[in-house]
């Protein structure tokens, strides 16, 4: 089985490194040298990797195959998979990865809401990010509480989402209230047409 565990960013100097975007919550394990990935496209590896340092809380990599900035640019947007046989029981209780819930419908009692767009994998909790059918993005707790039920195979999630989280990126629109004029304006006006 295949397990992606990073997302290739951007290019860093001029030696090949790249950024990126770590999906594993074990990243002292999966990004040792000598480590290979297998690389989607498939064009892109495989990469074996030769250093891993974080630069504050980004993490760089350099891999034996890659010497050039130019080099690693191509692998922009590359993603990076494990093979692995052994998934602990506990892996099992988490049991989702990204690729299994991108484009997955997300449901609110019966009504479809959005899409699964991704999935942030932090230390403290999952994040599901979901473009909302307004084409808003919208992050939603990765937790039993709120995402009771994953239906890979019917193509849903079941959202259970506290009030307002699907209201929080829109608090900079205007809200209707505010479009309203004080009370008696329009009478006012009705009274100056009436006396001109």
């Amino acid at each position: 089985m295949q397990l992606q565990v990073a997302r290739i960013g951007k290019p860093h100097g001029i030696r090949g490194e790249v950024t990126v975007q770590v999906l594993t919550d074990a990243p002292g394990d999966r990004f040792v040298p000598g480590t290979q990935f297998v690389v989607e496209p498939a064009s892109a590896g495989p990469l074996t990797v030769e250093s891993a340092r974080w630069n504050k809380d980004i993490l760089l990599l350099a891999f034996e195959e890659i010497e050039t900035r130019n080099d690693a640019e191509t692998l922009r947007g590359a993603k990076l998979f494990i093979e692995t046989e052994e998934l602990d029981d506990d892996d099992d209780d988490e049991g989702w990865y990204e690729h299994e819930l991108e484009g997955l419908e997300v449901r609110v009692g019966g009504q479809v809401v959005g899409k699964v767009s991704g999935l942030h994998t932090l230390p403290v909790q999952d994040l599901l990010v979901v473009t909302a059918t307004d084409g808003k993005e919208i992050l939603i707790p990765f937790v039993e509480q709120i995402v009771p039920e994953v239906n890979v195979g019917e193509g849903y999630v079941v959202v259970t989402p506290p009030p307002g989280l699907f209201e929080v990126n829109a608090e900079d629109e205007a809200k209707p209230e505010d479009t309203q004029e004080p009370a008696g304006a329009s009478e006012e006006r009705a009274d100056a047409g009436g006396n001109a």
